[in-house]
């Protein structure tokens, strides 16, 4: 018997998702072997993540994050403002990462995305060291920050960030034995006082056109510097977010957030 699941495809400045709610009506459990069929983009739905919604008992319900390549993610901040955008009304949801806080705004959403953690087993890294300037260089990529927002990140600042080749030095780093539970790739430059150029490799999906949390710990990183004022405009390939935060608070990121389309999909194509 066919199990037909509705589905929401949505995307904040490009970085798209396919949107699962499992809040009122139960679906079948969710694999990575499903994650990646739904993800590609020939043969199934097509998305950098997917985002399924359950009942919480701590919070209003529980956002889980899988990415294109099938692994759970504790955090993402473009997810996090769709789905303030489908929720409707202020809200705060649990996620693997911890709870945020989640506010629709026209065509878009504020979301609270926690305090930052910069501790070296916090982000985590495989031993410790200086995480405000960690010893370590990939080609001429070199002392990064690392910073955890819900998930581990790691920032270098350069000159121009469209110069450096991330599509191929991204999975290296993103795969370096220093980072045991793998990390999201950051290159910022400074384009203004308040104004950050980023280009992120995301840990499990690529090259994206945007990241929420990549946005959040790279302009955590340059405050902490003292590159950039807060908030901080956050350029990316698929459009500005704009960051606040202020040492020893909570970040806020606040940036567009669209509907595409709905339909359902056969479980059993996909499983």
């Amino acid at each position: 018997m066919a199990v037909h699941i509705p589905f929401i495809k949505m995307h904040g400045l490009g970085n798209d998702f396919v949107v699962l709610d499992a809040r009122a009506a139960a679906i079948p459990q969710m694999t990575p072997k499903v994650a990646r069929a739904l993800a590609d983009r020939h043969t199934g739905v097509g998305f950098d993540q997917l985002v399924l919604l359950e009942p919480s008992e701590l919070h209003a319900f529980t956002m889980r994050i899988f990415n294109a390549d099938g692994g759970e993610v504790e955090a993402c901040g473009n997810a996090a403002r769709a789905v303030a955008l489908l929720h409707g009304a202020p809200v705060t949801i649990e996620t693997a990462g911890g709870p945020i806080a989640l506010e629709p705004l026209a065509g878009g959403a504020r979301v609270d995305m926690g305090a930052p953690r910069f501790d070296w087993d916090a982000i985590p890294l495989a031993y410790p060291m200086d995480s405000a300037a960690m010893p370590v260089a990939w080609d001429d990529l070199s002392q990064p920050m690392a910073v955890n927002v819900g998930n581990p990140h790691v920032i270098f600042f350069v000159e121009d960030a469209d110069a450096v080749p991330l599509e191929t030095l991204g999975p290296v780093i993103e795969h370096d034995p220093l980072f045991p539970e793998r990390v999201n790739v950051n290159v910022a430059s400074l384009a203004g006082p308040d104004h950050l150029k980023l280009r992120v490799w995301e840990r499990g999906a690529g090259l994206t056109r945007a990241c929420g949390t990549g946005a959040c710990a790279t302009a955590v990183a340059a405050i902490r510097r003292g590159l950039v004022a807060s908030p901080v405009r956050v350029t990316l390939p698929g459009g500005d977010l704009v960051i606040g935060w202020q040492p020893g608070g909570t970040i806020a990121m606040s940036g567009p957030a669209t509907e595409s389309f709905r339909g359902t999909f056969d479980w059993a194509d996909y499983a």
